[in-house]
């Protein structure tokens, strides 16, 4: 397994992270974007820069590597079947076509006993009017079933809203409404598992939003061990059921009485996870680069309890600031734009471990 080479779609900070923790373990890593100058590519010894509609340069790409993985959903579904003819690509492109689409996502998810808010496609205003009928609620929030992320692609709908101006906003993307969650926390589960049916966990965290971006993840999550339990219980079955080889995260929802709702499936190393590459054993982007490689899972154990917190837009610019603290590891992701809600970096600031939960 010495001397291989890994295949990465994408080219973003999820990719550097991974060819890092690839370098670790002797695995030259390869990227594949439609990015110049992208953060992975600053990192990796390969990188070719195309369209992921460009099947020459996805030959020229696979003919590289040994195996391929991909750091982001967005991802053409057509690109990685197409390459799945050339070489392995994991995680499989059916746990990636799931999670491209609200709908399905939800809907898988139940089908396995997987529990999540209410939901409904929705087509035209007669059926945001079902949904706060049926779900008796004055307030709804309706979302792109496709490629929505960090608040993208979502809007709060009240009943006394003009619906077809609700609608008009949208410019007839198809939408899912989803039942609005009276939570107590959001929780995230990330898990890896290889090729042995082996797993290793991370969390729960704890994950605070800003703007419908993460800001920040804690562990230990001070969540009930019933809770605790729950989160671990869902992931572990859909890691079972979709047959994983590397790593998926599980967006979790811990409502005032104590129930636990999935919210959404990241079918990759996860925002949530950053924390395990300075208080684990072994980071999350570590074992993604061992499942997918062949290679067994290392130890996901915490050593430290730890709060890692995201640098968006110019809170890159405390860096040096954060620099001399104790304690804390700064992770820059080398991005040169800086831009109003981009994710640039993050830090971790790590604490004896008193407890796991």
């Amino acid at each position: 397994m010495r001397n291989q080479v890994l295949g990465i779609l994408g080219g973003g900070q999820l990719g550097r992270m991974s060819a890092l923790a690839a370098a670790r373990l002797g695995v030259k890593v390869h990227i594949f974007t439609a990015e110049e100058n992208s953060p992975a590519a600053q990192v990796a010894a390969h990188t070719i820069v195309a369209d992921y509609g460009d099947e020459v340069a996805l030959k020229e790409f696979a003919a590289g590597v040994d195996v391929i993985s991909y750091e982001f959903e967005n991802i053409p579904a057509q690109t990685v079947q197409f390459l799945k003819t050339l070489k392995p690509v994991y995680p499989d492109d059916r746990l990636l076509a799931a999670s491209q689409d609200r709908i399905a996502e939800k809907t898988y998810l139940n089908s396995i006993g997987i529990d999540t808010a209410r939901f409904m496609a929705v087509s035209d205003a007669a059926d945001i009017e079902k949904a706060l009928s049926e779900w008796g609620a004055g307030e709804i929030i309706l979302k792109t079933t496709r490629f929505g992320y960090d608040g993208k692609g979502q809007l709060r709908v009240s009943k006394n809203d003009d619906f077809t101006n609700v609608l008009a906003h949208f410019a007839g993307a198809p939408l899912i409404a989803e039942e609005i969650v009276p939570f107590e926390r959001e929780l995230s589960v990330i898990i890896a598992r290889d090729k042995e049916g082996q797993m290793e966990h991370y969390g729960p965290v704890h994950n605070e939003h800003r703007n419908h971006i993460l800001h920040r993840s804690t562990y230990p999550c001070g969540s009930t061990d019933q809770v605790i339990e729950k989160a671990l219980q869902m992931t572990r079955t859909l890691a079972e059921k979709v047959d994983l080889i590397g790593v998926l995260a599980l967006e979790l929802f811990v409502t005032e009485d104590g129930s636990v709702l999935a919210n959404e499936i990241a079918p990759r190393t996860h925002n949530s996870g950053h924390w395990s590459i300075d208080a684990c054993v072994t980071s999350q982007f570590e074992n993604h680069v061992r499942a997918v490689c062949g290679f067994a899972l290392g130890s996901g154990e915490a050593h430290s309890g730890a709060v890692m917190t995201n640098l968006i837009g110019t809170d890159i610019l405390q860096i040096a600031d954060l620099a001399a603290q104790k304690n804390t590891a700064i992770h820059d992701y080398g991005k040169d734009d800086i831009r109003e809600g981009r994710k640039m970096g993050h830090y971790t600031v790590i604490s004896p471990l008193k407890n796991h939960k």
